[in-house]
């Protein structure tokens, strides 16, 4: 039987179809939120957060959800969403994908300038919508 230690997961993701990547974000909650992602909807992809530390807000539909480290929180496909670091201290935490989601991420990653118009037309690329 082979032994093999699992690399560390920062920094990186985990995957193909399915995705796995770890995220983080500093914290400086403020009023109204410092969103990490803008509204939006994926049409045909679910979008998942596992926190690992800190706490994690997710506004699905019209609720918002706070999960704390060893919660998750799941956004169906249909459903408008968005989240954010409600405090002031560092959060971290899984963001669970599909590939498209990823390719969607990378794509926004890589734009140059991050004009309404271009934003708008990467998510239509990938089967999602731009709300806010």
């Amino acid at each position: 039987m082979n032994h093999t230690i699992a690399p560390p997961l920062t920094g990186k993701t985990m995957g193909q179809d399915f995705v796995i990547a770890e995220w983080q974000d500093a914290g400086g909650a403020g009023d109204p939120p410092r969103l990490i992602a803008p509204l939006h909807v994926h049409h045909h992809d679910d979008e998942a957060w596992y926190v690992l530390e800190g706490a994690l807000c997710v506004r699905v539909g019209d609720e918002v959800i706070e999960a704390q480290a060893g919660s998750a929180v799941l956004a169906p496909h249909g459903k408008a969403h968005t989240y954010w670091n409600p405090g002031p201290g560092r959060t971290r935490y899984l963001l669970v994908m599909t590939s498209r989601i990823h390719r969607l991420i990378q794509a926004i990653h890589a734009m140059p300038e991050r004009t309404p118009a271009a934003l708008q037309k990467v998510f239509r690329e990938h089967d999602s919508e731009l709300l806010g």
